[in-house]
């Protein structure tokens, strides 16, 4: 499908102001990271990539199997080293795992080097959408009360990246003129502190 000429204006655009940063997506599993991140990352001609699919490589083990082998702790201490080294390979897009974004380091790491989307879904989203797997580990048992609780811890960290949008059920593209809208408004406003 190409896009459309205002598209691509928008993209053009949105590469001008991004200034060589990565754009990092950040939220909870069923939020559409992974899906909207590869179609933003084939409009704004940058390379993509999935933090999750990256630490698998790099550990030459499945996530699952990381959790149940080496647990949690070791999982994210991995996470944060590969989205670090992701971070300085230069401007892409990047999609992060659910928890990778609750590391102040990673925090620091996307604000020196990128510029945070936070792709925000309600619970009854993301049960659907989390419904169609079954390789989320922290999702094995109630997978309800697991994503009301993980809603509770995560989203005031969330709330710290540059910019939200909410993640709805509407076909991928529009999630992704909807991601770069955003970008460029936050990004073209002027240096107030104020957020768009």
């Amino acid at each position: 499908m190409t896009a459309e000429p205002e598209q691509d204006e928008k993209a053009a655009r949105l590469r001008e102001l991004q200034g060589g940063r990565s754009i990092v997506l950040v939220g909870m599993m069923g939020a559409g990271k992974s899906s909207v991140g590869k179609r933003l990352a084939r409009r704004l001609a940058l390379p993509f990539a999935d933090a999750d699919t990256e630490i698998e490589t790099a550990a030459g083990m499945t996530i699952p199997e990381i959790f149940a082998l080496r647990g949690e702790p070791a999982f994210r201490d991995g996470e944060k080293k590969v989205i670090a080294r992701l971070l300085e390979a230069g401007p892409m897009v990047l999609a992060t795992g659910g928890g990778a974004y609750m590391s102040e380091e990673t925090r620091t790491a996307i604000a020196a080097r990128g510029i945070c989307v936070w792709l925000k879904a309600e619970l009854d989203v993301l049960l659907r959408r989390v419904r169609r797997r079954d390789d989320r580990p922290l999702l094995k048992n109630d997978p309800e009360g697991t994503l009301a609780r993980l809603i509770d811890q995560r989203y005031p960290v969330y709330a710290l990246a540059d910019v939200t949008v909410v993640s709805h059920d509407v076909p991928q593209d529009v999630m992704v003129d909807t991601v770069i809208e955003a970008l460029i408004a936050h990004l073209a406003a002027p240096a107030s502190g104020d957020e768009t």
